[in-house]
This record gives structure tokens, sequence and C-alpha cells, in this order.
């Protein structure tokens, strides 16, 4: 795939992800925690260019794409999201077909991670800074990691839905997130609509695991069965529910749970998306 194709694909995936109305996240349609549109417009921006050179590495990548992000907005809005995009776009640019082919690729990517990207991504995500990092008993991202980069993501699987990806080759953004996209498209439904169906189905199939971290498994659980009860509702009929996703919107924000990353699986499901229609 080639390199102007390819940025295009990544920043619409960026810009989509915004377009749509995720309760308890930055859109178009509300700011919140501290941060505004136009914060992750900057960051996709200044981003971009970096996770498409393809003479870096994948750690090397991550580290330049934060450090760019913090010096354009001062703050962590995209981490989350350049973790999932950089494989997918390394994968694509050694070339597929189609969607099985991608996948496959996805796969070649990740067993050749190194020591040396566990590394560069250990500091990018110290300089990011995500909120309830806090520490673990091996391979903890505070220090510098003795291991690869996959062998770090396996023991941070069971707390981490990003490291959770890397482990099983991104099951879930293939075969729910982008599954799901493209049966509601199918359906009729705009881009736009598709997405915001994503990110409900994720929150209600999977503990969000930023929450979880931040405020514990038991808050999780509670977003996630909410989340149930809205994704049902729109998907059978969207536009009557917009009022329940306002609500739920503000409910969330009032009480600061921000679950960052199911909108980051939506991200790297819809960029999945672009790059095989």
């Amino acid at each position: 795939m080639d390199r102007l194709s390819l940025e295009a694909a990544v920043m619409a995936s960026f810009m989509g992800e915004l377009e749509a109305f995720k309760p308890g996240n930055v859109s178009i349609y509300a700011d919140g925690h501290n941060m505004t549109v136009d914060d992750f417009q900057q960051s996709a921006k200044v981003s971009v260019p970096l996770l498409c050179q393809q003479t870096h590495g994948l750690g090397t990548r991550i580290l330049n794409a934060v450090t760019a992000t913090r010096e354009a907005v001062a703050c962590n809005t995209n981490l989350g999201m350049l973790l999932l995009f950089t494989p997918i776009i390394m994968a694509a640019e050694s070339g597929f077909k189609n969607e099985k082919e991608l996948h496959q690729r996805l796969e070649n990517t990740l067993s050749a991670l190194t020591q040396a990207d566990a590394d560069k991504v250990f500091q990018a995500i110290r300089l990011a800074n995500p909120g309830g990092l806090g520490s673990a008993d091996s391979q903890d991202v505070n220090k510098n990691p003795d291991c690869s980069l996959m062998s770090a993501m396996q023991l941070a699987r069971n707390r981490d839905s990003i490291a959770l990806q890397y482990t099983n080759n991104f099951q879930e953004i293939f075969n729910f997130g982008l599954e799901t996209i493209k049966d509601y498209e199918k359906r009729g439904n705009s881009v736009k609509w598709a997405v915001v169906s994503c990110y409900l189905n994720y929150l209600s199939v999977m503990p969000d695991s930023h929450v979880e971290r931040k405020f514990g498994p038991e808050i999780a659980k509670q977003i996630k069965i909410k989340s149930g009860v809205i994704a049902k509702a729109f998907n059978k009929d969207p536009e009557k529910s917009i009022g329940l996703l306002q609500d739920f919107d503000k409910q969330l924000k009032i009480k600061n749970y921000n679950p960052g990353t199911s909108a980051d699986l939506t991200a790297a499901s819809l960029l999945v998306y672009n790059l095989t229609r």
C-alpha cells in the first residue's frame, strides 16, 4: 500500500473516531476530561506522518508520535490508538489483497517485535503517563524491560485490553469490532453510526480496562451493564437513542469515568475497515 493512501486511511480513522458520539469520551458532540476535539485533531495531525515512517520500527514510531503529541497538546490524547494503530499500519505496508491477508501480515509484524521495541514503547507509556498506570511485579513499565515487547504484553494481557490484542493477533479488532462496523453499515446506516454501535458493543461485552485500572472492577462492571441496555436500544433505532447517549455521556463525565480503551479499540476497528473496504 502506498504511503499517501495509508496516511489518508489512518487520518480518516482518527477523525472518524472523533465524529462518533461515544459516551464518556471526547467527540465533536462533547469535550471532556479537560480535553477538546482540537486536542485530538492536533494530535492526529502530528502523529500520522510519524506512524507511517517506514524506515522506523514499531517502538520508535510510537515513541516519536507520543513525543510529538505531548509537544502539540501537552496531554495524553492518543496513546492507546498509537499502540493499536502502529502494528496494523506496519502490516498494511507489507502489502495485502484482502482482510484475511492483512490479518496474516499483522501476525508476522507482531512476531517480529523485539526488546528494543519494548524499551521504546515503555518510554512512550511513561511519557504519555496514562491514568491508573500503577505498578506491576514483573516488567513494570516504570522500569526498563528485559524481555521482548510480546512477552511484556503477555504479562499485561489480563489487565489491559490493548495488551491482549498484541497477544491474540487483534482478534477483538478483526472478529468483533470490524464485523460490527461492516454489519451495521450494510444495513443502510452511515459509517458514523456504525462506529457508535461498535463503541457501545465493546463497552457492553468487555469491561473497559482503563476504567477498571482507575476506578476498580465494580465500576467497570456497572458501566458494562448499563452499556448493554443502551447498545440494544441504539442498535434497534439509533436516531431515537440520542437522548440515551447524551444522558449516559453526562453520567460518565460527572464522575470522570472515561472508557478510553473502548474508544481506542473502536478506532482501531475503524482503521481496519478503512484499509480493507
